[in-house]
């Protein structure tokens, strides 16, 4: 039976409209699988399973963030066993094969490669993580912050072993938006150079890209007690200014601005001279190494002629890190900074950029600035435990340091769990999943 003409289009027609629909299946199963198939209505696939951690799965999140004495208890005495002490420790290796194929390894570890809302995307962040060892902590960091807006500048101290040195680069070459500073130090505690590798990522993210509005630095043990969204948020209601602790210096912390300092053989020592006054006779404030600063804020630490005087004077002090964001948050016309009177000081509990439980301000509620440590303490630091989580997720904050992986990963775990579920949630009250 013959055909009709017009019948001959129509199969060719239908034909080829088939083909091409073949072909845009194999184009689809070509792509980055890290990249859903349908953006708007399937998202399951980024959602954190049990199965997806290590040992600390067995662990009730839900019951630990309440302070449930019992699911504290099975954590505390989940991590002192033996079998899960040795089962959590990753080698450097595991992450330089699992990067050989990038697209799978961002698949498999559920990074968000695209941006979960609009809102997001037009507020782009721009990121310094400080880094010297454990890598499971530093990966786990930046699964937990990672977005394609923004940008992110990796220091890996000089003095780190080269395993560490070889599983980072393996992990941030799978990303176009992370990168290894221009410029490594080797960073001495209480020293110099640890504002040095700061300072370097700085001018790198300022230079790499003029989209960011916001600069948070980090080192290895920090870790996000928001979501990408509620950092935004955050950070526009902070209406162009910045957020740091910058308070007038203590009379028992003054010989450290006032005395020469030298590094010798790795560590900080006086010399015993004391140094000049500051330049341009300012006052140095009092604070910490972390901050959240505008773009603003990062061109003045790289321009002005003030802070560059500062930086210079600053280099033979003590614990540098601790005063010199603090001081150039208090330099009128500096973009975000308040003025140095006392009465726009600002404790690291009131800002919003870290929160650091110290040994020596914890105790009873009321005594003590914060409740007891549940994990343990390093340089008079509390290293979380599970029964921290309660309390940190209280707080403001954007984010905690210490975190360690390599003895209790659960606080980790939790906050992972919490945080990527919060995120999706998020992302679908906007009432759509947003993919470029």
């Amino acid at each position: 039976m013959r055909l009709h003409k017009r019948s001959w289009r129509h199969l060719l027609l239908v034909l080829t409209v088939a083909l091409g629909s073949l072909w845009m299946v194999f184009l689809v199963l070509q792509l980055d699988t890290s990249w859903p198939l349908d953006p708007i209505h399937s998202h399951s696939w980024l959602e954190y399973k049990d199965y997806d951690f290590g040992p600390e799965r067995v662990c009730n999140c839900s019951a630990i963030q309440q302070g449930d004495r019992e699911a504290l208890q099975e954590a505390k005495l989940l991590t002192i066993t033996k079998h899960f002490r040795k089962t959590i420790q990753i080698p450097d290796e595991y992450y330089i094969n699992q990067t050989q194929d990038c697209r799978k390894f961002k698949s498999k570890r559920k990074y968000i490669t695209f941006p979960l809302s609009k809102e997001e995307e037009d507020f782009a962040l721009a990121y310094s993580i400080v880094v010297h060892h454990k890598v499971q902590n530093f990966e786990r960091l930046l699964r937990a912050i990672y977005a394609p807006q923004n940008i992110y500048c990796v220091h890996v101290d000089k003095k780190s072993q080269p395993s560490v040195q070889a599983a980072i680069e393996s992990i941030i070459s799978c990303f176009p938006n992370v990168f290894m500073v221009s410029q490594a130090v080797s960073v001495v505690y209480a020293g110099w150079p640890r504002v040095q590798a700061d300072l370097n990522c700085m001018a790198d993210v300022y230079k790499a890209s003029a989209k960011w509005k916001y600069f948070i630095n980090l080192c290895g043990q920090d870790f996000p007690l928001k979501t990408n969204l509620e950092m935004v948020r955050m950070l526009r209601s902070l209406m162009g200014g910045n957020s740091m602790e910058t308070e007038d210096m203590l009379a028992g912390k003054k010989w450290r601005i006032t005395m020469v300092h030298e590094i010798a053989n790795g560590t900080i020592k006086s010399t015993g001279k004391s140094k000049s006054q500051p330049p341009f006779n300012l006052p140095i404030k009092s604070g910490n190494a972390y901050i959240v600063v505008t773009r603003g804020y990062v061109r003045s630490v790289l321009e002005d002629t003030r802070i560059q005087a500062l930086i210079e004077w600053s280099k033979d002090a003590y614990s540098p890190d601790e005063f010199l964001w603090a001081t150039i948050q208090r330099i009128p016309g500096v973009p975000g900074s308040t003025r140095p009177h006392p009465k726009y000081d600002q404790t690291d509990i009131n800002a919003i950029a870290r929160l650091v439980k110290w040994q020596g301000h914890e105790g009873s509620q009321n005594s003590a600035v914060y409740p007891g440590c549940h994990g343990s303490h390093v340089r008079s630091i509390c290293v979380y435990g599970a029964g921290d989580l309660q309390w940190l997720l209280e707080n403001h904050h954007l984010f905690a340091n210490k975190f360690d992986t390599y003895s209790d990963p659960i606080p980790v775990f939790c906050l992972e769990k919490y945080l990527r579920q919060k995120a999706l949630s998020e992302s679908e009250a906007e009432d759509f999943f947003w993919s470029p």
